[in-house]
């Protein structure tokens, strides 16, 4: 079965606990805490004052830049205040409050249910659609999709693959997603189609989600170039190059982005969005995530309103169980530890995992045996032991002619290794150093221009 070639783990997918549970939506809450910095790229710039009504989807604050995007508002009340609040590691953001009044909707966007397939919009005001929505990437990384879906001078695409693997452990949301809105997914997947001016989509589904394969499989028979690749179990297959190279085996050069190989990835939950944005006129204002862990009373899937506290979601599910001993922001591989736990839900937050006190301990590092198991596991082919060495050495130089940045923390270099060295923690320190570095030399050539 197909997947990538290079690196890879195999992690037990724990999915068993949220699997097959439908998407249950979270009450509105009391005041919503609305993050201007929901996206990679410049924060956005609010455009409403306190005292102020406002209604669910009106824009809240205007994107900064090209590589930036908007925020609307997901309930609607009165503008309280913009001030700071903390993020999930206690961090200050800048937010936008609201206090709930109602839940009243600008009267341009379609509520019903009613499935809408046909679009007569040209590929332009499809992009530009997309664009006014704030639309970002649902899976992880939260880049603008509307910069995906313009490609640079010389640049051509030539197919959309569709990330609908789901490998992050624990996660369920995109599996329930594609259950449940399937029809709707593959609206959005011909919208990219016809705004890129492509003929070919392929949908990568990992094999444990073999109902998801055959209900995808059932409707893009009904889409003119869509097409389901069944994959085979491997973390981190979700990853843009590694899905890329195991949908069309084709291999993004190092710091290339997939435009290089002619291939645009979007996720299924990022393809629904874009199905209600041009469809439905619906601008990104809710998402579906995972609530899950061995002890939860209500593992599940809970479409949420950003700004709502993550507390509401997890009072949802039954509350803390007692036996927490760490609540991991995403999936156990790529997530972080969350310090706060009334940060407010947003695009980012694809799920919370309540991991046991037995589950969360880490083991004592030993020595590096040399034993090269990290480097037999890295998807990007790099090094991981060095990396970490030269890190801890605060060699940047050379962390940077070994292609750190190239570096997705995807965890398999921790999760691999037997001596239990935290590398993951000492290359994502380095990738910070050498990204800064790397920033200021491009700053410095700019002022010199």
């Amino acid at each position: 079965m197909n997947t990538f070639k290079i690196g890879g783990v195999h992690p037990h997918d724990n999915k068993e606990y949220s699997a097959h549970k439908q998407i249950t939506a979270v009450p509105l809450p009391k005041q919503a805490i609305i993050p201007l910095v929901q996206h990679i790229g410049a924060p956005a710039k609010p455009v409403v004052e306190k005292g102020q009504k406002v209604l669910v989807g009106q824009v809240l604050a205007e994107a900064g830049g090209f590589v930036s995007a908007p925020i609307h508002s997901p309930v609607s009340g009165t503008v309280t205040k913009i001030d700071t609040a903390l993020d999930a590691q206690g961090m200050k953001m800048q937010c936008i409050f609201i206090d709930v009044e109602g839940d009243e909707w600008l009267p341009e966007i379609d509520r019903t249910d009613t499935l809408n397939a046909v679009c007569k919009l040209e590929p332009k005001e499809i992009i530009a659609k997309i664009q006014a929505a704030g639309i970002v990437g649902l899976g992880g990384a939260c880049f603008p999709t509307h910069v995906k879906l313009m490609p640079p001078p010389g640049k051509t695409a030539e197919v959309l693959v569709v990330n609908g693997v789901e490998c992050e452990p624990y996660l369920t949301c995109d599996h329930q997603l594609m259950l449940e809105r399937g029809e709707q997914i593959m609206v959005g997947i011909d919208l990219v189609m016809k705004a890129l001016g492509i003929q070919k989509a392929i949908i990568g589904i990992e094999k444990n989600k073999p109902d998801a394969i055959q209900h995808m499989t059932e409707l893009a028979n009904k889409h003119l170039g869509v097409s389901v690749k069944p994959l085979a179990l491997k973390y981190p297959q979700g990853g843009e190059k590694q899905l890329i190279d195991a949908c069309i085996g084709r291999q993004v050069p190092s710091g290339a982005l997939p435009i290089e190989v002619g291939a645009v990835v979007d996720n299924v939950a990022t393809l629904y969005a874009i199905y209600e944005a041009v469809q439905k006129n619906k601008p990104l204002i809710s998402r579906v995530m995972t609530l899950t862990g061995k002890s939860v009373k209500k593992p599940g899937n809970y479409e949420v309103r950003f700004g709502t506290p993550l507390t509401d979601v997890i009072e949802l599910a039954g509350g803390v169980p007692e036996d927490t001993g760490k609540v991991i922001g995403g999936g156990p591989m790529m997530g972080r530890a969350m310090q706060n736990l009334d940060m407010p839900c947003n695009k980012r937050m694809s799920g919370a995992l309540f991991m046991t006190k037995a589950d969360s301990v880490r083991v004592e590092p030993e020595n590096c045996i040399r034993c090269a198991k990290c480097v037999s596991a890295c998807p990007m082919g790099l090094e991981p032991y060095m990396l970490a060495k030269l890190s801890a050495a605060q060699n940047w130089e050379k962390m940077e002619k070994l292609n750190v940045m190239d570096c997705i923390d995807c965890g398999c270099c921790l999760f691999t290794c037997p001596s239990h060295r935290p590398l993951l923690d000492y290359i994502r320190l380095g990738k910070g150093k050498v990204g800064g570095i790397i920033r200021a030399r491009q700053m410095a050539a700019q002022a010199k221009k």
